[in-house]
């Protein structure tokens, strides 16, 4: 699923993957990818329900301060990830220091080469951690898409349960089209139905 840079997206805050993936499991990755050069990311909690913080380093040699905090939790068949609102003051202040530079005199931008380019980077970092999300959701085969567990209806009058997508019970006859589950294909979230826009992301499906 590619990931656009409009930041003020439902789906950019939350998401919901179905399978065999773990709050750990993320949280390890989002570690290994931003515990490094410029960021440093944070644990806090275990289990059922981990928070990651990710932000610029107090003492970073280039570029303005920023942070963003990262929930995980594990949801049904699955996970929830969340993910709160980025910290942009520093990042203004280091790119308006840049332009203020380069409006004294445009060779003064040699000099902060290395400040646009971090500032840069960190204005895609919401981009860049939903790719390292959708990464190890790849490697463990969870999607946004039910998993097989979902992908069985069991019918209301008998019990028996049925392949999805059934319109009505292999043993019984009864009709199952109440019964068939989706998911919003914006943020994973799982819909009724009868449900034309998703209660998570609020997007029309």
């Amino acid at each position: 699923m590619s990931i656009s840079a409009d930041y003020n997206r439902s789906d950019q805050l939350q998401r919901v993957y179905h399978g065999a993936i773990t709050p750990l499991d993320v949280s390890r990755s989002l570690f290994a990818a931003f515990n490094r050069g410029n960021y440093r990311a944070q644990q806090i909690g275990s289990g059922e329900k981990i928070i990651v913080q990710i932000g610029t380093r107090p003492n970073a040699a280039s570029g303005g301060q920023t942070a963003i905090t990262v929930s995980i939790q594990s949801h049904e068949d699955g996970i929830l990830i969340q993910m709160g609102k980025q910290n942009w003051l520093g990042v203004a202040a280091s790119l308006g220091k840049t332009a203020l530079f380069a409006l004294r005199n445009p060779l003064n931008l040699l000099h902060r080469i290395d400040d646009l380019v971090q500032d840069i980077e960190s204005i895609q970092l919401i981009d860049q951690i939903w790719q390292v999300i959708d990464q190890t959701a790849k490697s463990l085969n969870s999607t946004q898409e039910l998993s097989e567990r979902f992908r069985r209806l069991v019918c209301e009058f008998c019990n028996t349960p049925n392949p999805m997508g059934e319109p009505h019970c292999i043993a019984c006859g009864a009709p199952l089209g109440n019964l068939q589950p989706k998911t919003c294909r914006f943020c994973g979230y799982i819909l009724k139905s009868n449900e034309r826009k998703c209660p998570n992301c609020g997007k029309i499906i």
